[in-house]
């Protein structure tokens, strides 16, 4: 693809008029190289890596032109929602643990351009023999640090050697590498180094002390929410029985949470993320598994329950807010006795009252339809059929997440019941659809 075409792209379809340095940086790489890109979390990477990814690739001729492996599902997705809209004359598709190989397998009736994948799935389908590489010219490992934390270093090792034509390799890290790969290029490897150069997001964050009398911090952690102003926060946990009970305590407390760790099906880590997003359960419990990887929105703050096992923790965490342009605050709530690690430095202290006069609310329900993309359903079709049939206005239709075989729609609270009730004799482009509210 040309240059002008994939930054026209960018502006158009993803709404990004300006890149930013370590973007613009990315636009004059060479599309033969190895290069290693350090940036922190949340400085636009992924549309940093897709501008050479693009630009090396040949007009569409029936072969895998290009790999891009990241190391969980949910960073698969939002790449693959980056490239395909820029890159709309090339086939692209997205392949991760928990989809259906049925699907991915059809798929590839006719060959994909460009294929986004994590490691495992990827390796799955070149053992069933059902996809050739041998012309695959780039390749993109992103998030390369994490994926070596998450035990991929034998996957994607096995997976490169599928790739014998390799002229442009991309390796994308928050922290600096100790070495490259034995199985990748040696040859012509520069390190483009914006880890410091972009302003990390916790450097437009206050980071804030809040003391906790008890050993059990769970009564500050309901006044600390009760107490900010109204927006979405992640609530960071160490391990999954602990998102579980801190969770259920703040459902108990009728605040409205959502819940995210590495023990849920698929489905229902995409739905915790999409109810965030949407405002639904502005509030979400999670493990480790959010720090990377998850595309949210004016995320107005993070809460440190408990205190990150690592700097690099601490920094994925910080991550999810400020990210871009945005404005953030972290709160770390510790207890008499608890040790903070070197690596926290406070800006201030706070203690919360329980009070706020925007506190955190929701006013927004998501309804879930039983069909999707695969259906022939589209956003406009969902817009026009709550409008024609459920009476909605324009303006009370929320985010629409469109998946292959599913959508989640947010509508107004007060509204969700009634609609669910109006709706189910109805027909949407004349398909039978079952729609009940999403909790």
């Amino acid at each position: 693809m040309k240059p002008n075409e994939i930054t026209s792209n960018i502006a158009s379809r993803l709404g990004i008029e300006n890149l930013n340095p370590m973007q613009q940086r990315m636009t004059q790489t060479a599309t033969r190289g190895t290069y290693i890109l350090l940036a922190p979390t949340g400085s636009g990477k992924t549309v940093a890596f897709a501008i050479p990814l693009l630009k090396s690739l040949r007009k569409p001729d029936g072969h895998v032109q290009a790999v891009v492996m990241a190391p969980s599902r949910e960073l698969v997705l939002q790449i693959y929602d980056v490239i395909r809209p820029i890159a709309p004359d090339y086939k692209t598709v997205a392949f991760y643990g928990g989809h259906s190989m049925q699907e991915e397998t059809r798929s590839l009736a006719v060959t994909p351009d460009i294929i986004v994948a994590t490691p495992g799935r990827l390796l799955d389908h070149i053992n069933r023999r059902q996809l050739d590489l041998g012309a695959v010219s780039a390749l993109v490992i992103d998030e390369y640090d994490k994926a070596l934390e998450l035990g991929f270093a034998d996957e994607m090792r096995r997976v490169c050697r599928s790739l014998k034509g390799l002229g442009l390799v991309i390796l994308t890290s928050a922290t600096p590498l100790a070495a490259l790969p034995d199985y990748l290029p040696q040859t012509s490897v520069e390190k483009i180094d914006f880890s410091q150069s972009i302003e990390a997001p916790g450097r437009r964050m206050q980071v804030v002390e809040v003391e906790s009398p008890a050993r059990d911090k769970l009564d500050t952690l309901i006044e600390l929410l009760r107490s900010l102003p109204d927006g979405r926060v992640i609530v960071f946990v160490n391990h999954r029985d602990a998102a579980e009970r801190v969770h259920s305590a703040l459902r108990a407390a009728s605040l409205p949470a959502g819940l995210y760790h590495g023990g849920l099906e698929q489905n229902e880590r995409e739905n915790a993320i999409e109810l965030l997003a949407n405002g639904s359960t502005p509030i979400l419990v999670a493990t480790d598994l959010a720090a990377r990887g998850l595309d949210i929105p004016e995320l107005s703050a993070v809460v440190h329950y408990h205190l990150p096992v690592s700097p690099e923790a601490w920094t994925h965490r910080n991550g999810r807010t400020a990210r871009q342009d945005a404005t953030g605050d972290i709160y770390v709530i510790v207890n008499e006795g608890e040790d903070i690690p070197e690596y926290i430095n406070f800006d201030r202290s706070y203690v919360p009252t329980g009070h706020n006069d925007r506190p955190i609310r929701s006013g927004v329900a998501t309804l879930y339809f039983n069909v999707g993309k695969k259906e022939k359903i589209s956003r406009g079709d969902i817009v026009g059929f709550l409008i024609a049939k459920g009476g909605l206005a324009s303006d009370e239709i929320g985010r629409i997440a469109l998946r292959d075989h599913c959508a989640l729609v947010a509508v107004p609270r007060d509204k969700a019941a009634a609609l669910v009730k109006t709706l189910a004799p109805e027909k949407i482009k004349n398909t039978r659809a079952r729609i009940t509210r999403l909790s």
